[in-house]
């Protein structure tokens, strides 16, 4: 009986192992695992498979917002064709991370792609991020494909009227080319990774950004454009408003100040984040990742003099 019952037991931990492996595995690339929400009549968000994508149907055709991680470019492409039967004619990167650029490397030829200065010059070359480590760059693989030829450095606009697109640039935060999209007619802002979700975001020194400037970078975006009312995060399930980003500013700013302060009392990074606790004002706010976190403490002390 023992050993019977010690046997259905390991069989049982066995189906439980299996059941959670399944549950934490990401998804697999594939048109069913993306989802669509129609944000206004011409704007879709594509959700799934790496960073949040926008379509904007335009007259000329579709301008798109971030592609996505690789493997995921022919399900997007397919899922975009159920939005629309225009073709694509733009794609913006709103930074150089694998998760947003790399379906790129699947677009026709014929696409235009954008992308602030800097990140132009960090696509080709991206391996490696603060805090996560080493990622996968799709162009080392895919050499001359689906790199951004147009460049911007502080704002560019595209398109006119209903159809007009503002792309801003305000300085280093999650990276140092971070991109702000903006729909005027809609008043709608793809803010990309620089809010990506209500939690300590990703500061990438590696990558040209900034622990220090996150906050103030940010807020110059919440001032500067002025007419909207929803923004598109990189990895939201829903949207977000401008007051949403101004209270993930503060956010920023308060483990900056704490992590300040912990280098002036002659603490380490490690002591910073262990010493720290989500303030109760950051309702719903997720509990940092402690390596992460400490990484990202690490460059706030650095640049701190």
């Amino acid at each position: 009986m023992k050993r019977i019952s010690v046997l259905g037991t390991l069989v049982l931990a066995g189906a439980l192992t299996v059941a959670v492996a399944a549950q934490q595995a990401p998804p697999q690339p594939s048109v069913d695992n993306l989802t669509v929400e129609k944000v206004k009549d011409n704007l879709w968000v594509i959700r799934g498979g790496g960073g949040n994508t926008a379509v904007f149907a335009t007259a000329k055709g579709l301008t798109v917002v971030d592609t996505k991680s690789p493997g995921w470019g022919q399900p997007l492409l397919d899922k975009i064709k159920t939005l629309s039967d225009k073709p694509i004619t733009t794609v913006i990167n709103t930074h150089t991370h694998y998760d947003h650029v790399s379906a790129n490397v699947v677009l026709p030829a014929t696409v235009e792609i954008i992308a602030q200065e800097n990140t132009a010059k960090m696509m080709p070359n991206t391996t490696s991020v603060t805090g996560p480590g080493d990622t996968e760059n799709v162009f080392k693989t895919n050499p001359g494909k689906g790199l951004a030829k147009r460049t911007f450095k502080d704002k560019l606009t595209i398109g006119t009227g209903a159809d007009q697109i503002n792309l801003y640039y305000f300085g280093p935060a999650h990276t140092g080319g971070d991109a702000f999209v903006e729909f005027p007619a809609l008043r709608v802002m793809h803010v990309g990774d620089t809010f990506p979700n209500k939690g300590l975001p990703i500061m990438d020194k590696n990558n040209g950004g900034s622990g220090v400037e996150y906050a103030n970078t940010i807020m110059k975006a919440v001032n500067g454009v002025k007419n909207v009312d929803t923004l598109i995060n990189g990895h939201t399930p829903a949207q977000t408003t401008p007051a949403d980003m101004k209270e993930f500013a503060e956010y920023v700013r308060d483990f900056v100040a704490h992590v300040q302060a912990a280098k002036k009392a002659g603490k380490t990074a490690a002591d910073a984040v262990k010493e720290w606790t989500n303030p109760a004002k950051y309702a719903g706010y997720s509990v940092p990742i402690t390596a992460r976190a400490t990484a990202y403490a690490q460059v706030i002390m650095d640049e701190t003099k």
